[in-house]
């Protein structure tokens, strides 16, 4: 992955040709010298339209992740932390947001705010929030119950200082885990709204 990454970043600097140029004469050829991975029906050059549309299916996955992820952590903290009626909210809201096929519904959402790769980025980041949210939330029911909780509370740590500072970086690990996933499941989802135009 961190191959590929690098390989989308640096794009303009590895691919050789420009990934929109058409070279009629190169229509549909195998590798070759000028074209590592060979040439498409217009004659482009496969392997720059390869790295450059990396660069947008990363760009969209790390972007969409990130902005579900920090929602998913923050309202899944507040959620298994404070637990009682916030919990019940939180958590029936993740169940509507649940309840809607994703697709369908960016694809709703687009069409009104307009096609733009950046609605596409807000409108996953939007959508996919509460996988993440339920992980959180139950990895905070069993933490707020340890030791070095309770030790926080008794020196007069704030509610937000505990959730932060002391259970959050307990309850990373599957986070990071959840998001590598979801940077797979965003680029897939951004191809299939790509291939529907």
């Amino acid at each position: 992955l961190l191959i590929i990454a690098i390989a989308a970043i640096g794009a303009p600097w590895i691919a050789a040709n420009d990934p929109y140029s058409v070279d009629i004469r190169a229509y549909r050829q195998g590798p070759q010298a000028g074209y590592p991975l060979g040439t498409d029906s217009s004659g482009r050059d496969v392997l720059s339209r390869l790295l450059h549309a990396g660069r947008v299916s990363l760009s969209v996955g790390l972007v969409g992740v990130a902005i579900y992820t920090a929602i998913g952590v923050v309202l899944g903290a507040l959620a298994g932390y404070f637990g009682g009626w916030l919990d019940s909210l939180l958590m029936r809201a993740a169940d509507i947001v649940l309840s809607f096929p994703t697709l369908i519904v960016i694809i709703t959402i687009v069409s009104i705010l307009g096609p733009s790769l950046y609605n596409v980025m807000l409108v996953i980041g939007l959508l996919g929030w509460p996988p993440i949210a339920r992980i959180v939330r139950s990895l905070f029911l069993s933490l707020r119950e340890r030791e070095f909780v309770l030790a926080a509370q008794t020196v007069g740590s704030s509610n937000m200082r505990i959730i932060f500072r002391h259970i959050l970086p307990n309850a990373l690990a599957p986070v990071i885990v959840a998001a590598t996933f979801g940077i797979a499941n965003a680029i897939l989802l951004e191809a299939s709204l790509s291939f529907l135009g």
